[in-house]
């Protein structure tokens, strides 16, 4: 008799938690949950919750019938090559054993949540026909991920995501001011409605409804998505002129939003490529949508454990 193999995927988010059962063998989600996180509430508290969702959702592959090999862990921190996780710009796990916390329930590993949707599109999505490609996630932050042979990159320390973050210090010809531009605070989400509330629009509090506001052709709206999407472009540019992939996929709420914040962001990263042979490269929405994240924690353990690692 066949027994159906999946994964526990948790998404770690500062706002929601998204777990669920995936399939080995298609990436499909059995059975999702989605919490708020709270992340107010201290991290020991958030991991609390999510513990109980893992064990719930163990439970429920068993009672089903199915073979689950572990737990996969995307966080919105940055995670080290042991699981640890190093930074706390969301939710402060950095003290806490994490990862042994989880390994109670079951085999267990912790993963960054740029890391985890890339190897997701790598393996389900639409990464599969390529060795090479960059994966970008736009939305309440903007973060990279190269992915080779179906690896995620991880770097030296795990810090090999941060492509929006630093200021590109610069001093302005004309006038002489010092500038310290940060792409994050520009295009993400959050800077789409600061900038809109900033400069006058009326009051929003969600990044959709700037998007909206372009449909019905607001022209602030329209200045500030459509800049937005040439500032990525120019770093999204960047990242192709530095790493040579066959491909860009953008996955996230904003950059699968359409219209003309992917316009603007798909001529602007074109028109910043330098190599007249590359700048034709394939520039894809993600496939697998809002499950990437979750998806992805538990391909992790799929590769984990296919590549022998130690899950005792």
């Amino acid at each position: 008799m066949n027994i159906d193999v999946c994964a526990i995927g948790l998404d770690v988010g500062g706002t929601k938690i998204a777990g669920g059962l995936v399939m080995r063998e298609t990436g499909e989600v059995l059975h999702r949950l989605v919490i708020p996180t709270g992340a107010a509430r201290g991290g020991q508290a958030v991991l609390d919750d999510c513990l109980a969702l893992a064990a719930g959702l163990l439970a429920e592959g068993q009672g089903q019938g199915y073979a689950v090999q572990g737990i996969g862990v995307g966080v919105a921190e940055l995670v080290d090559l042991a699981g640890r996780v190093t930074s706390a710009h969301t939710i402060d796990w950095r003290d806490l054993p994490v990862q042994d916390s989880f390994a109670r329930i079951a085999p267990a590993l912790l993963e960054s949540d740029a890391r985890a949707p890339a190897l997701a599109e790598g393996m389900y999505g639409a990464g599969q026909p390529y060795r090479i490609f960059c994966y970008v996630t736009v939305g309440t932050g903007i973060s990279s991920c190269l992915v080779q042979d179906g690896r995620p990159f991880a770097g030296a320390r795990g810090n090999a995501l941060v492509l929006a973050t630093m200021p590109l210090s610069t001093v302005c010809t004309t006038c002489g001011t010092a500038l310290h531009p940060v792409l994050e605070e520009f295009a993400s989400g959050p800077a789409l409605i600061a900038r809109y509330n900033q400069q006058g629009g009326h009051a929003v509090k969600r990044g959709e409804a700037v998007l909206a506001a372009v449909e019905v052709g607001d022209p602030l709206a329209v200045e500030i998505v459509g800049s937005a999407g040439d500032a990525l472009g120019s770093s999204v540019a960047f990242l192709v002129n530095v790493l040579d992939p066959e491909a860009v996929i953008v996955g996230g709420g904003l950059g699968m939003a359409g219209g003309l914040y992917w316009e603007r962001f798909v001529a602007s990263t074109r028109q910043h490529i330098y190599a007249d042979n590359t700048r034709t490269l394939p520039i894809l929405p993600a496939r697998l949508g809002v499950d990437a994240g979750l998806v992805g924690a538990a391909a992790a353990v799929f590769q984990w454990i296919g590549i022998g690692r130690d899950v005792d």
